[in-house]
Parts: C-alpha cells; structure tokens; sequence
C-alpha cells in the first residue's frame, strides 16, 4: 500500500481512538467525580449539552469549509423542520444517560449503549416499518441476551452501606434510564436514515453541523428562560470548581474532532474499518474505566460482554457480506445494460439508481448517453425530481 494512504489511515485511526477515548474519560469524569475540597458534583446536563453542541456546530462547519472545502447545505422551511426535530430529540436524550450514571457504573452504561442496534430496528418498524434480514433479529438477541446477563451476573454485595437489594434496584433504575436514552436514540438515528433517503444532498457532516446549531438554539431558550436556574447555578458552579471548566472543555473539543476523524474514515476507508475501529474503541473504553476507575467486573461479566461485541462484530460482517453481493448484481445490471436501445438505457439508468451500493460499472461509454437523456424518461414523461435525483447520481458514477 502506498505510504501515504498508510500515514493517512494510521492518523485517522489514532485520532478516532485518542479523541473517543479522552471524550469517554471526561464524560466519566465531568459526571461521576466530585470536584474541590466541598466534593460537590457537576449536575447540570442541559449546560454539559449545551457545550457540545455549540463546539460540534463550530467544528462540524469547519470542517465543511476548511477541510473539505464544499458549501454548506442550502436550507429551506423543510429542511430546517426536519433538522429541528431532530435536535429536539437528540436533546432529550442525553440527560436519561447522564441520570443513570448515578445508579450503574460506567462499564455498564457503556456496554448498554452498545445495544444502540436494538431501539434503531424496534424505531424504524415502528415509525417507519422498515423490514431487516433474518441476521440482524439474530444480532438483536445476541446483543439484548449478553447485556442482560451482564446486569444479571453483577456482583452484589454490600459497599458503603447500601445492601444487596438497594444496589439490584439501583442497577434497574440505572438500566431503565439507560434503555429510555437509547429510545430516544433510536427515534434519532431513524429519524437521521428517513432524512438521508428522502433528501440525499444531506450528508453525515451536514447533519452534525445543522442538527447541533439546532439543538444549540434550543437550549438556549431553554437555559435562557428566566424561570430556570440552571445556568447561574451552573456558572456559579464552574467559578468555584474550575477544574472542572477545563474538563468539560476537553470533553466538548474531543467529540466534536472524534466526529470529523469518523467522516474521513468513512469516506477513505469504508464502513467495515469504521465499524471494527468503533467497535474495539468502546472496548477499550470498558478496560480503560475499568482498570483506571477501579470498577469490578467478575469473569462472568467479561463473558457476557464478550456475547455483545460477538454480536455486533455479525451485524458488521454480515453487512459487508450484503454490499458485495449487491455490488455483484449491479455490475451484472450494468453489463445487461450496454445491450439495450438508447430508450431502453434510460429506463435502465432509473432501475439502476434505485440501488444503494453501486459498483464500479463497465458503462463509462454511456455517461453521455445518459446525461442528454436525464431529463425524460422513455416513455416522454416528465421525470419526477427524485428520479432525476438517483438519475445524475449513476451518471456519475458511470462517467467517474
């Protein structure tokens, strides 16, 4: 391979994990520990959120602008609906994840979110009624039966005076929250996929930019409404304690740099190295809490953790499996379509398009065929604006 394709992917890896890592360390840390001699704990969320929002909108645009130098998204009354509603939930997500950190550990709540497959399919079915392949139910239960047995098999002893029973009900408490956080994840992502498939000009850094202005604009009423206290208390809070400011700040910076890191990877390296970095990267996370924390998982416990990663390392190579052999049948469609008449071509261009993965395809020689026939179909009806959509994409890609 060549080196610099090498330095590029090494970079970007190394920038995924030190940005995720330190984000997850002080997302520990801002929520859990107690700051200055009075032990007082940061319990201001819709601030915590309102941080990283703005620093994500910043460097999301920056990095439209700066690195990729492309213009942002023309925004309409629609898009802007959608982007807003969108943010709304993502607002009110968070805090159900940040109030379970009172009752379970870290590691748990890690290993929890890693289930953000099951409410994304349950969402979708029921908002959208999507269908999915045999294997992701079979990931599905694969993910639920090792969390599960991983709140199941947790040491429950006595500790600082709370008894086995208060700490069982406390670990529900905590998995309660945490499942209400991923609900509303799941309305998100769903939310975020009917976005992209209705509208395919939005793309993944459009939507970290815009879906944060909008979630900053949002909070800011909220924080701003003379009737909550939230922001002075919080102000006053970060005055007294200012480690605690620089914590929440590096908090911000690292996830908002770890989204830009994850694009490039996307975009240079493919979704099957995205999901292996991500993957091994909340593992990580789980060991670094763990052993630096002073958190206790039983051999059990590692057991049951080690079913949940099982299943999303399925979910990921049974994807992948899925590209290829879609790629495979669009290059078939493609070589089929060179034997076609020129009217015959355009209606094949519209089947073609219709196809998500499209791969590289030997009819370059019909790009410009194409291109003078985009804006009729065969039969001399007007195109509708989706069709015409799908129909440039795979000109490009033909002409590429």
């Amino acid at each position: 391979l060549p080196f610099q394709y090498m330095l590029d992917f090494f970079v970007c890896v190394g920038g995924i994990y030190v940005c995720f890592l330190t984000w997850s360390a002080m997302q520990e840390r801002v929520t859990t520990a107690k700051y200055g001699e009075d032990h007082q704990q940061f319990n201001f969320t819709i601030v915590l959120n309102f941080v990283q929002a703005v620093m994500a909108s910043l460097i999301g645009y920056v990095y439209i602008r700066g690195v990729q130098r492309k213009p942002m998204l023309e925004m309409n009354s629609h898009r802007w609906k959608r982007f807003f509603q969108v943010a709304l939930l993502s607002s009110s997500a968070s805090p159900f994840g940040y109030m379970a950190l009172r009752y379970i550990n870290y590691p748990t709540m890690t290993l929890a979110k890693t289930c953000k497959l099951v409410p994304v399919v349950l969402m979708n079915k029921l908002l959208y009624g999507r269908r999915y392949p045999r294997y992701t139910y079979a990931v599905v239960a694969l993910v639920t039966a090792g969390v599960s047995a991983f709140m199941l098999f947790k040491t429950s002893s006595k500790r600082g005076g709370i008894s086995a029973v208060e700490a069982v009900e406390n670990s529900l408490l905590g998995l309660l929250l945490v499942l209400i956080n991923l609900a509303i994840d799941g309305a998100v992502n769903s939310t975020q996929d009917q976005m992209h498939a209705e509208d395919p000009e939005i793309k993944g850094q459009h939507m970290m930019c815009m879906m944060n202005l909008c979630s900053t604009v949002l909070m800011a009423a909220w924080l701003l409404n003379p009737l909550n206290p939230e922001l002075a208390s919080a102000l006053k809070f970060l005055h007294t304690h200012p480690r605690c400011m620089v914590d929440i700040g590096m908090f911000a910076v690292c996830g908002s740099l770890g989204q830009c890191f994850i694009f490039y990877a996307l975009a240079n390296f493919g979704s099957l190295t995205l999901t292996t970095v991500t993957v091994t990267r909340k593992f990580l996370t789980i060991l670094i809490s763990v052993f630096y924390n002073g958190h206790t998982l039983n051999s059990r416990q590692w057991s049951a953790a080690g079913v949940v990663f099982l299943g999303v390392a399925l979910d990921a190579y049974m994807k992948q499996a899925s590209k290829k052999t879609k790629a495979t049948v669009t290059g078939g469609m493609a070589s089929d379509a060179l034997k076609l008449d020129a009217a015959q071509k355009v209606d094949a261009l519209a089947s073609l398009a219709k196809i998500d993965v499209v791969a590289d395809s030997d009819i370059p020689e019909l790009a410009k065929e194409l291109q003078s026939s985009l804006g009729q179909r065969a039969d001399k009806k007007p195109a509708t604006r989706r069709e015409l959509r799908r129909r440039q994409q795979l000109v490009e890609v033909a002409a590429s």
